[in-house]
């Protein structure tokens, strides 16, 4: 398989590229910075640069052309403010989405957030990125031309990946290694059966493989 990954340089994604380039699969990673690519090119992902906050839904589909599918886990980062959690987390997200159906690429896969609303209340710059998250979530659900899986992963942890994990429409809170966050995107996309769903991941005690395979199709 062909993956191309909006946010490339992110934790969870530099995780999955490892794991694609492991089995053989070709990972492309979108970044902004092109100083990143050196880590790219270490986890076995080719680094396109590209900012997806300027670009246009063609520039971006020119890089999703010929991909077997698209994996959308870009963000703004937890130090940036409130215009650009609507310009990353929704507007970017949107673009993206817009540049897969473009290209053909049908299955597309998304890292949100536990909490995600478009109508979350507050002020907060979290409440400002949940709204983000949520709107984005929102339209991706709304393509009949994307088979389109959602992520929403609890509090993210650096602990090493155990396997056992939770995953269902509602999890209720808790914590997860970005490990365990890699591997399930990883058997996401390997399970076309999931599309369509919108699911909740944290630490459990259900083998990952077993989990999706429970999942998919409900």
């Amino acid at each position: 398989m062909r993956i191309v990954i909006a946010g490339g340089h992110g934790q969870i994604a530099l995780r999955l590229e490892r794991l694609l380039a492991a089995r053989g699969d070709e990972a492309a990673g979108i970044i902004r910075n092109p100083e990143q690519s050196d880590d790219l090119r270490k986890a076995g992902a080719e680094p396109v640069v590209l900012d997806l906050e300027s670009a246009t839904v063609e520039q971006a589909a020119e890089v999703l052309r010929g991909a077997d599918a698209a994996v959308f886990a870009a963000g703004a980062g937890p130090n940036s403010g409130t215009a650009r959690k609507d310009t990353v987390d929704r507007g970017a997200a949107v673009l993206f989405a817009d540049a897969a159906e473009r290209a053909g690429v049908r299955r597309y896969v998304v890292v949100s957030s536990m909490g995600a609303d478009p109508d979350h209340a507050g002020d907060e710059v979290f409440d400002v990125y949940l709204r983000a998250k949520g709107a984005a979530d929102a339209d991706v659900r709304s393509r009949s031309g994307l088979d389109w899986t959602i992520l929403r992963p609890g509090m993210l942890t650096n602990d090493a990946g155990t396997g056992q994990v939770l995953l269902a429409a509602s999890t209720g809170r808790g914590p997860v290694p970005r490990d365990d966050v890699a591997a399930a995107l990883l058997e996401l996309l390997d399970t076309p059966a999931t599309a369509g769903l919108t699911l909740e991941l944290i630490a459990g005690n259900v083998p990952l493989a077993v989990a999706v395979k429970d999942i998919a199709g409900n």
